[in-house]
């Protein structure tokens, strides 16, 4: 996975020549109002992550359900288009995990820099406590576990695809179909 890059000449502002800006303490009043501000919005980001993880979770879930009380009830002929849409949606959530991951990974990384210029450094300190989520005894990172949840799904999909889609219809253009085909 491709890890996103900030660039710190980037992120902090350069004052225009001939202007100047109020006094230290107010620099680092605004620094550190900012740095609330962008932590705040990092939460926000894991929280919108663990929401979208709730709702792919409960849709496949009703959809593996669904496809279970059709096939005790005879009617699961078309399960297998049902299984279709769950991969779609399984492939889509693996998708939406790695982007929040990447999106996480750049705010941090930007958190890291801000924090060089204050006080102190605890996100910074607690990652490298975590030797960056390179020790998996030690820690490893949601998103390893994360991403292959969907992973899961995609399977079930497929066995429900491979158990109801009618494979007789892959030989309508032979002479004669398999018997008990319906042709």
């Amino acid at each position: 996975m491709a890890s996103p890059k900030v660039d710190r000449a980037g992120l902090f502002n350069e004052i225009a020549e001939g202007v100047t800006y109020p006094h230290n303490d107010k620099w680092y009043s605004h620094l550190l109002d900012q740095y609330k501000l962008y932590v705040e919005m990092a939460d926000r980001v894991s929280q919108r992550r663990a929401t979208a993880n709730t709702y792919f979770l409960s849709l496949n879930s009703a959809i593996l359900a669904f496809v279970g009380y059709l096939s005790v009830k005879d009617t699961g002929e078309y399960n297998w288009m049902l299984a279709c849409g769950g991969v779609a949606l399984s492939w889509l959530w693996r998708t939406l995990i790695i982007s929040y991951s990447n999106l996480n990974t750049a705010k941090f990384k930007v958190i890291h820099q801000i924090e060089k210029r204050l006080p102190i450094s605890p996100y910074e300190a607690e990652w490298e406590a975590m030797e960056h989520g390179k020790n998996p005894e030690l820690y490893r990172p949601l998103t390893h576990i994360e991403r292959n949840v969907p992973l899961v799904f995609v399977i079930l999909h497929a066995v429900v695809f491979a158990r109801m889609f009618p494979w007789c219809w892959l030989t309508i253009f032979r002479d004669p179909p398999w018997p008990g085909c319906g042709f």
